[in-house]
Parts: C-alpha cells; sequence; structure tokens
C-alpha cells in the first residue's frame, strides 16, 4: 500500500516536471530567448533592489561624507518620497544655500521612511526634519494596512526626532484625486482623511503642522492645475508655493 502511494506521488512529480519543461520550450518558441532572458533580468533587478527595501544605502556615501565634516550639522533635513527628492531638481540652491539636506526617495511609504530614519535623520544630527509621507501608502506602492498604520508610521517618525531634540513639522499629504501608475485607487478621500488624522495630532503634541494642502487644492480633490504635471508630482510652480510655505513654518518654529 506504501509502495503505490509513493508510486503515485513520483507519477505526480514527473507529470509536473514534464509540464514545466513543455511550458518553458513554448515561452521560448513564442517569445524567443531574448524575451525569456529579459524577464529573468527584471526578476533579478527586482530582487535585487528588494534587498535593500527600505532604501538604506541610497544616501550612505552623503551620510558619511556629512559625519566626516567639520562643519555644522544640517539645519534642517527634508524626509519624503519623490515629492521631495524631485524638489531637489528643480530648486538645488534652496537646499544648498540654507543647509538643508534632501533625503527623499522615489515611491517611498511610511513603513521604508521609517526604517531608515536614523540613518538618513537622527544620525546626522539636524536641528529639525520636516516630514512629508504618506501619498505612496495610499497608492498602495508597499502592503497597505489602512490609513490609520499610515499617520502612526508618520507619529513614530516624529517621536524619534523629539527623542533626539530633533525639531519635527509635519506636513500635509499634497492633493490628490488619481495616480497615474495606479488608476483604480482613487486617492481624493484617503488624502482627507489622513490629513485630518495629521493635524489633529500635530495639535495634541503641540507639533507644527504645515499645511500644503490648504493652498494646493483645487476644491475637488486634485492638485491645482499649474502645480502639478501628472495630478500627484509638482511642476516648479507648485514648488515656489512649497518653498514659500514651508520657510514661513521654519521662521515660525524660530529654531
Amino acid at each position: 500500500m506504501k509502495l503505490n502511494k509513493i508510486n503515485l506521488k513520483m507519477k505526480i512529480v514527473i507529470k509536473l516536471t514534464i509540464s514545466i519543461v513543455v511550458i518553458v520550450f513554448n515561452l521560448s518558441k513564442m517569445s524567443g530567448q531574448d524575451d525569456i532572458n529579459d524577464k529573468i533580468q527584471t526578476r533579478v533587478n527586482k530582487a535585487i533592489s528588494q534587498l535593500d527595501w527600505a532604501g538604506i544605502l541610497k544616501y550612505q556615501d552623503q551620510n558619511k561624507d556629512l559625519s566626516l565634516k567639520d562643519s555644522i550639522s544640517p539645519y534642517i533635513i527634508f524626509m519624503g518620497d519623490s515629492i521631495t527628492e524631485g524638489w531637489s531638481d528643480f530648486y538645488p540652491d534652496f537646499f544648498s544655500s540654507n543647509n538643508y539636506i534632501n533625503r527623499g526617495i522615489s515611491g517611498q511609504t511610511t513603513s521604508q521612511m521609517l526604517l531608515r530614519f536614523r540613518q538618513d535623520v537622527i544620525d546626522l544630527k539636524p536641528k529639525g526634519v520636516v516630514i512629508l509621507a504618506g501619498i505612496n501608502d495610499i497608492a498602495k506602492n508597499t502592503k497597505y494596512y489602512g490609513i490609520e498604520l499610515v499617520a502612526e508610521n508618520i507619529f513614530s517618525m516624529v517621536e524619534l526626532a523629539k527623542a533626539n531634540n530633533i525639531r519635527p513639522i509635519i506636513c500635509s499629504v499634497l492633493p490628490a484625486d488619481k495616480f497615474p501608475w495606479n488608476p483604480k485607487v482613487y486617492p481624493a478621500e484617503l488624502v482627507k482623511k489622513l490629513n485630518i488624522l495629521l493635524e489633529s495630532y500635530a495639535k495634541e503634541e503641540g507639533i507644527k503642522f504645515l499645511d500644503y494642502y490648504a493652498y494646493m487644492n483645487n476644491n475637488k480633490g486634485g492638485m491645482i492645475d499649474n502645480l502639478t504635471n501628472d495630478g500627484v508630482h509638482v511642476t516648479s510652480e507648485g514648488y515656489k508655493l512649497m518653498i514659500k510655505l514651508v520657510q514661513q513654518a521654519l521662521n515660525d518654529l524660530k529654531i
């Protein structure tokens, strides 16, 4: 009886193996070996990128250079995603002339930022940190656990900053009513809910809340046309407005 079971299992394994070989062969005939190689390479690249899921290595060399310098520590660090990272492309002098440091990483969610917060913020010993995060959580760039957890990740970054004598500024998420890369998600209401949670927490904890949303929304849940190029990311005009607003917020704190 046992022998029959073993033989049956062996037959199943052999059939599955033959099926896989046939599928691979057919794929090579239909797509060509180059296409298969491209698909394999894409998967390899994805696996490699996942080894540094939080992007801790992205700014490793720059952070090391900063720690080795005899100059003063960064005045303010900007922590965020592509909206923050892209800021330096439009206005690099805004950062260099004010001793501000950009630590944005495109596509990142709050979970990823929280994991690299020590390396990219705390260890650099800035006087303050401007946190702009959450839109990619809503876009489901990584596993989405609900708007409350997104807010809690931001709260955790704030608490880490305060514990290390770094003055935090919580930014509202910018308005968005669509995601070009994920059209199945409708973000407008979730953005509003997250901003309510962030503003309420900021008021309770006595933390500066920078309300970009109030100045950039089109009253329909999206961003004003000339401030965005795709409904999410910011134009030169958008960054001009953000510079004005964040400078005012920093002045109010008198860091």
